[in-house]
């Protein structure tokens, strides 16, 4: 098409015959047609648009969530403007500061990893225990996928921002229960490993949060309102971190002893019937996993609360891991008292199980994992978007056309949609009887668009483009 020259491309748009692009990321533009907008690929020509709306308030803002689901996120912007520092199309990293915090969380690691071999707790170090090593070997590695994802820039930053602070904030209380235990016990108990591990955990954290604290251009994320559609499923996954919580508490293990003459079973593993200290931690525990799950499942775009839920999942699962691993090993008899030549003499054996609590955790930790699955696999609404629109061209009526895509496309309807607000969006209070799908969506937008990209020479009248 003719490449038309002049005062629009003074202002930083690109005009092609009756085509306007108004903004760009790495391989598709989006911009305004004769009587419609349009996403096009990315391209030195363009005839007709992969997908197209009509040229009304309610189309544009499908359109945008459109564009955004498909674009990488951080690499979109107003056409001739640059984002962080590169090109519209080359792709947006972690930053500095995205670097600085994935390292904070290598050193963490890199902490954690020291503190598995010098003793811990009693004289015997985490690498001497599987039932101690495995959970913080799951930490470890959990941490070192935040890092990875931060250091990629845009979206994963988030994710692994969001990874990472759900794991710190949950291990916060594991960690502050063992040292409950130098605490109660004395400074005799505790080994290098300890301060080592807590000291990563640390790096961890700041490093997550710092993270968190980086605003990936492109990327949305905050804490929003539930649709309809939405309260079984979260109802769901707020009972089960509660559950989950509450359940952490009561004893887990059972001890069967029995002799030629007697039996008797014992409970063990309540955490109120530990010391203070190591109760406070245990507690802390069931706050954060009831507080995580809860910002979870309001979090937008819900795919990213899915890794904040992830975050909270990982520490728990771990939990349930270490106590089966417990129940696979020998129990001996000097853990109640019992000398092995008493236990030799009286002919005592015992026997390892878990407890109806154990199991009811670990049933909430499941639906928890299912709920997981379903925020990171279930799209959310786009506003405006025709679901029962054809797969071929576009229809001759633009006011009466849903999306259209190209044949070959490869574009589908399956993402995660971000609706930014456009000049007719504003009201955030929902009035003039508009749907409560379309202002939820408008709660999902990132702040940086609250107000929003209007397209050049939009009205309200449906009225076709400027020249």
């Amino acid at each position: 098409m003719q490449h038309i020259w002049g005062r629009a491309e003074q202002e930083g748009r690109i005009v092609f015959d009756n085509v306007t692009i108004t903004h760009r990321g790495a391989r598709y533009e989006i911009g305004r047609g004769r009587d419609f907008y349009g996403i096009w690929t990315v391209g030195p020509t363009r005839s007709h648009p992969l997908e197209q709306w009509p040229e009304t308030p309610e189309g544009w803002s499908a359109a945008w969530s459109r564009f955004t689901e498909i674009e990488a996120p951080g690499t979109i912007g107003p056409v001739g403007q640059r984002a962080g520092g590169r090109a519209f199309g080359t792709g947006v990293g972690a930053g500095t500061s995205g670097v600085i915090a994935a390292l904070l969380l290598a050193a963490g690691v890199a902490f954690g990893v020291a503190g598995l071999f010098p003793g811990y707790l009693g004289g015997l170090s985490l690498a001497q225990q599987s039932v101690e090593l495995v959970p913080h070997v799951i930490y470890l590695v959990a941490w070192s996928l935040s890092a990875v994802l931060i250091l990629l820039g845009g979206a994963r930053l988030r994710v692994g921002a969001l990874l990472g602070l759900g794991m710190s904030i949950v291990t916060f209380g594991l960690f502050f229960a063992d040292l409950g235990e130098v605490i109660a016990g004395g400074s005799h108990l505790m080994g290098a490993g300890l301060p080592l591990s807590l000291v990563g955990w640390l790096f961890c954290a700041i490093g997550s949060a710092l993270a968190f604290g980086l605003r990936p251009e492109g990327v949305p994320g905050r804490l929003g309102k539930l649709r309809a559609s939405e309260l079984g499923p979260v109802g769901l996954l707020v009972l089960a971190g509660l559950g989950a919580a509450i359940a952490f508490a009561p004893s887990w293990d059972t001890y069967t002893l029995r002799t030629a003459t007697a039996t008797q079973s014992v409970a063990a593993g309540n955490a109120f019937s530990n010391p203070g200290a190591v109760i406070a931690g245990d507690v802390m525990v069931m706050v954060a996993v009831a507080l995580v799950v809860i910002a979870a499942a309001l979090w937008r775009p819900i795919r990213h609360g899915a890794a904040l839920l992830a975050g909270a999942i990982i520490p728990m699962a771990a939990q349930a891991i270490s106590a089966l691993i417990q129940v696979a090993q020998p129990t001996p008899p000097t853990q109640f008292g019992i000398s092995s030549a008493q236990a030799s003499q009286l002919g005592l054996t015992i026997s390892n199980g878990v407890t109806p609590a154990f199991w009811i955790y670990c049933l909430c930790v499941l639906v928890l994992l299912v709920s997981c699955a379903w925020m990171l696999f279930t799209p959310n609404q786009s506003v405006g978007l025709n679901a029962d629109a054809p797969n071929a061209g576009p229809s001759p009526d633009a006011d009466d056309q849903g999306v259209w895509y190209a044949a070959g496309s490869g574009l589908d309807d399956t993402d995660d949609p971000q609706s930014p607000m456009t000049g007719w969006q504003r009201d955030e209070d929902g009035e003039d009887g508009e749907d409560a799908d379309e202002q939820d969506a408008r709660d999902e937008v990132p702040e940086r668009l609250e107000a929003a990209p209007t397209p050049s020479g939009a009205r309200d009248d449906g009225g076709g483009p400027a020249a």
